[in-house]
């Protein structure tokens, strides 16, 4: 299917990086589910900031702290439409994914969890969602509980309703694998435990690069991500919450900003969304993830989805024709990322073969060390797509496993 309003070409001119060279060979970028790569819109935003608009906000009266102030503001509720969120105050700026997950974990550990309480989680989390609610069951006397996963990598929904429970305090689950590629049923998921009135964390760093996200619509309580997956700056992230929830949880730091009032006899905190925003915040980083998204807007979503799913079959196909060749994640719905082993094969070694090839890949236990070693692994090869790449580029990944077979016999 031709789709009008999506050029590959002119897609990837946007990206400057994708037009440099490494070692002689064109440099093939397939490292999207680490880090996504950054259009000049974002780059030229955050090279303007820095060379006119720098201030500090909320707090001068003067042009430039005024217009920054604005701009920064009108970024939140951007970002509170790009993910469907009715109340832009609902947004919080943070550092990234993994500190909106620690914020929520810490507000649970002071104000919600008790001894006996139980969290639960699933067995394809990036760590980022497992250690902060470790900690938080380790100083609360909560028990963490895990939802398995089953062999082709999809989630277990036998055995979660026997997991949700009265002793249930919170579900905190991945939208989708950075590891399998597996996209959850998130809505199932969360109607099983607002059944029992339990809310739910969605970590939707995996979704919101690649498929329009509706919180509204999915009904989750909090939801978070990062903007670098996003196309945008590294060091800044999102946390969106129901208000009701995140009025109930104390602040996360304290010090500058997030006051209404201070004395040495005690302290007033503001409301949301300053409550949970102490300290000068990462304005850059909110004006670059502002930009991003307004590239994102200015794409046909739905034609870039069908793309990233194309590379998907097609690099899926070429890859099982590689003998020992294994793929790691084959569940029904899946987003475009491959993880493999090839037998014989240190997952590290088919890293550094590729990239003397110009191929950028990830070799590892990408954040997710106890799912693999419930699988037998210790670290798989994956390949990570996004809108930017192109079949030229699958075919390129390929043709160098192949070789990289040939040359290890």
């Amino acid at each position: 299917m031709v789709y009008k309003n999506f050029d590959i070409e002119a897609v990837r001119a946007d990206f400057p990086i994708l037009g440099r060279e490494l070692g002689g060979h064109p440099l093939t970028y397939l490292d999207n589910a680490a880090t996504a790569q950054k259009p000049q819109s974002v780059i030229e935003a955050l090279r303007r900031y820095y060379a006119h608009e720098n201030a500090n906000i909320h707090r001068g009266v003067h042009y430039l702290s005024e217009h920054l102030t604005e701009a920064y503001e009108e970024t939140r509720s951007m970002v509170a439409n790009f993910i469907g969120a009715k109340d832009a105050a609902e947004v919080i700026f943070t550092r990234g994914a993994t500190e909106s997950i620690n914020l929520i974990a810490q507000g649970f550990t002071e104000s919600i969890l008790k001894q006996g309480d139980e969290i639960l989680i699933t067995h394809m989390e990036h760590h980022a969602n497992i250690v902060p609610w470790q900690i938080a069951a380790e100083k609360s006397g909560a028990k963490l509980k895990v939802v398995p996963v089953l062999a082709d990598g999809s989630l277990d929904m036998e055995a979660v309703p026997a997991l949700l429970n009265e002793r249930t305090r919170i579900f905190a689950f991945v939208h989708t694998s950075n590891t399998l590629g597996t996209i959850n049923p998130a809505v199932e998921l969360i109607e099983m435990a607002h059944a029992r009135n339990i809310p739910v964390l969605l970590d939707g760093s995996q979704v919101v690069p690649h498929a329009q996200v509706d919180v509204s619509e999915l009904d989750c309580d909090f939801f978070v991500f990062s903007g670098h997956k996003l196309f945008g700056p590294t060091g800044i992230g999102v946390l969106w919450g129901k208000r009701e929830w995140l009025e109930r949880l104390p602040p996360y730091q304290s010090g500058g900003d997030m006051i209404e009032r201070v004395d040495f006899e005690g302290t007033t905190f503001k409301g949301l969304p300053g409550k949970f925003e102490a300290g000068t915040p990462h304005i850059a980083g909110v004006i670059g993830l502002g930009a991003a998204i307004k590239y994102l807007k200015g794409l046909d979503r739905t034609a870039a989805l069908a793309h990233e799913q194309k590379l998907l079959e097609v690099a899926t196909k070429g890859l099982l024709e590689v003998p020992g060749l294994s793929i790691f994640g084959t569940a029904p719905e899946k987003a475009s990322v491959l993880s493999f082993v090839i037998e014989g094969l240190h997952p590290h070694d088919i890293g550094t073969f590729l990239n003397a090839d110009g191929i950028a890949i990830r070799a590892g236990h990408h954040c997710t060390q106890p799912l693999l070693k419930e699988f037998g692994f210790a670290a798989t090869a994956r390949a990570s797509f996004a809108f930017y790449n192109s079949l030229e580029e699958v075919e390129r990944l390929v043709a160098a496993v192949h070789k990289l077979r040939k040359f290890f016999g």
